[in-house]
């Protein structure tokens, strides 16, 4: 199975995410553009308190409440989605391109990849019967290369 790493560094830049606050009505304040660009520059997947601490070492006066209302905002816009790690906080993907998550079990780190085979995948009938399907995302849950190196555990045979 062919995957590949990956990340949407490029993404809208703060003209074209302004210009689409606009048109679906948003102000686009600094506080938004701010939290916009801090999501965007992680591959981590940061929690709202995260993006917090880092955009307030920018704009001082911004609370914890406007940044959570504020991607709660970006997800029903579809600029953002949402990630959860056993164990975690939510934690926010700015990453829209389709692709799919390997999350470890032990520390909850969230690893963006692509997979055409993934992709390929339809689904099974009893799933449609459930309703219309919007999409597919496929989540990989195991421990990541740096958890089992601090265990020492040796690394299952590739299936």
């Amino acid at each position: 199975m062919k995957t590949t790493p990956c990340r949407d560094t490029a993404g809208p830049d703060l003209a074209a995410f302004t210009e689409f606050c606009r048109r679906q009505g948003i102000k686009p304040t600094r506080q938004r553009i701010e939290i916009y660009r801090e999501l965007r520059a992680r591959e981590d997947h940061p929690s709202a308190e995260i993006i917090y601490g880092q955009v307030k070492k920018r704009l001082p006066a911004i609370s914890l409440d406007t940044v959570y209302r504020t991607l709660r905002l970006f997800e029903q816009q579809g600029i953002i989605s949402r990630v959860s790690a056993p164990g975690e906080s939510m934690r926010f993907d700015g990453n829209l391109q389709h692709h799919h998550h390997f999350i470890c079990t032990e520390c909850g780190s969230v690893r963006d990849f692509y997979s055409d085979a993934f992709d390929s995948l339809t689904a099974p009938e009893q799933v449609v019967e459930f309703g219309d399907i919007r999409s597919v995302h496929v989540e990989v849950r195991g421990v990541c290369h740096d958890c089992r190196n601090k265990t020492g555990e040796k690394p299952p045979p590739s299936p």
